[in-house]
């Protein structure tokens, strides 16, 4: 237990517990499991920074990173020289969410991978931290991302317009830097009062075209602040004796009904990055279960553009504007479907070339699929469901319902799919060798010695001004 001194006297038992597992998280054997998975999400969240890189909103963080300077301490994807930590983890977190390419946690609505990975990431290099240091960081931030969210309700979040992502996200990035960092144990209320004072975010992301806010909502700020707070705190800064107790407390501030204990109920028991999705398919979330039954479909039908009449897509009532017809190829439902059928597949390159919203076999198939409220999908468990019916020129038809997408954790990738997508989006910026190299360093990432080795691998990775910066018309 963790044995405070001067006004840390003061802790209750959630905060002891917490910092408890924070400060023992390095010493910590994971089961194999864990580890396996965690180097999953780790290689999944490295290609989505490395692919971010060439998207839009990649370009104009890398840029923003560019004007900043800042000490030499940290990598930024596509930059030969190095930035400050803190400005390392905010540029790296918004090139991993500059699209929809990010793990998940259903239970906790977040997204930690872009925060807490590039955070532990940003720490790890600052102080020259082990592939085993940096991993375990990454495990810890997962269980303290989700515990977050939970703990405050995620309704409860929303119902006072602030938004679970930067919330749970810089609670996660500030335990898993506050990790590498090796902050003593009796200041590491310090860190816990300090990301308390910078958690911040509104959910008024929803309304951001140009997925800009988002990446910085999502990814950006909770990276930035994370690091930020365990870098103050290593450096000397102080806090409250418990910001989870007492009045003006943060439990308080950000929910009507939080339940501190859910905060570190079965940590070191359940691993949350067990029950963290990755993504198959490049796309907004509602819309993977769309294309895992237009894939099943396709491989048991001859559906070719001329064999289909209508495709009709049926799915929760609450996700039907959220893909319906959006800015983007890959969070527009009817784009995706259309392209899948018209290729024959679906691919992260074909999704992102704005000429294919323009293609007109895209768009004369994009005019026949038609998306459907279904009450019934609304209470499905689990959630996003979707159900898809194709309808033939010759008067046949044929129906997929998906009931737990692939890449979910019910039903997760293996080893060999992670690295496939990966390979996907890796190989155009790094090429073919330096794609398989970096996948088999991630794979074994528990025998780096530095992850400052890692370098070579992000600054090689020169984005590329590509067909990518012209505007996307759906």
């Amino acid at each position: 237990m963790v044995e405070f001194s001067g006004a840390n006297r003061d802790a209750g038992p959630q905060l002891i517990k917490l910092c408890d597992y924070i400060y023992g998280s390095n010493s910590n054997i994971l089961p194999d499991s864990v580890v396996e998975k965690s180097k999953h999400h780790i290689l999944d969240t490295f290609a989505a920074m490395i692919s971010g890189a060439d998207l839009s909103v990649g370009r104009l963080a890398l840029s923003y990173a560019d004007t900043q300077g800042g000490a030499e301490q940290a990598s930024v994807v596509g930059r030969p020289r190095l930035t400050s930590a803190t400005l390392a983890a905010q540029t790296n977190a918004m090139l991993a969410h500059a699209d929809e390419t990010d793990d998940s946690h259903p239970a906790s609505i977040g997204h930690p991978g872009c925060a807490v990975i590039p955070a532990a990431l940003a720490a790890a290099e600052l102080v020259g931290a082990s592939g085993d240091a940096f991993l375990k960081a990454v495990v810890l931030g997962y269980d303290i991302y989700a515990r977050t969210n939970v703990a405050l309700g995620a309704k409860h979040i929303y119902d006072r317009g602030h938004g679970p992502y930067s919330i749970g996200g810089a609670w996660g990035a500030a335990a898993a830097a506050g990790a590498v960092l090796h902050i003593p144990r009796d200041r590491l209320p310090y860190l816990v009062s300090n990301i308390a004072q910078q958690t911040s975010g509104i959910a008024t992301w929803m309304r951001d075209a140009d997925h800009i806010e988002k990446a910085f909502h999502f990814g950006g700020m909770p990276a930035r602040n994370g690091v930020s707070a365990a870098t103050m705190v290593a450096h000397g800064f102080t806090g409250v004796a418990d910001v989870l107790s007492g009045r003006g407390n943060f439990l308080d501030a950000y929910s009507q009904e939080a339940d501190p204990d859910l905060l570190v109920d079965g940590l070191g028991e359940r691993f949350e990055i067990m029950e963290t999705n990755i993504k198959k398919w490049c796309v907004g979330s509602p819309i993977q279960s769309v294309l895992d039954a237009l894939e099943f479909l396709m491989a048991q039908e001859s559906i070719r553009p001329e064999t289909v009449a209508h495709v009709h897509v049926h799915l929760p009532p609450d996700m039907i504007h959220v893909v319906s017809d959006r800015g983007m190829g890959d969070i527009s439902c009817p784009f995706c479907v259309a392209l899948m059928i018209v290729d024959g597949a679906f691919t992260f390159e074909a999704s992102h070339d704005p000429r294919r919203t323009r293609d007109p076999a895209v768009l004369d198939l994009k005019s026949r699929v038609t998306l459907h409220p279904c009450e019934e999908l609304r209470h499905a468990v689990p959630i996003r469901q979707a159900t898809v019916d194709v309808e033939f020129t010759d008067g046949r038809s044929a129906s997929r319902r998906t009931h737990v997408v692939r890449g979910a954790f019910e039903n997760p990738l293996t080893r060999e799919e992670v690295i496939k997508k990966a390979t996907e989006l890796i190989r155009p910026r790094l090429g073919k060798d330096r794609t398989q190299e970096l996948s088999d360093v991630v794979l074994d990432i528990e025998n780096v010695t530095d992850m400052r080795a890692l370098r070579r691998f992000f600054q090689a990775a020169e984005p590329e001004q590509n067909l990518l910066d012209e505007e996307i018309t759906l």
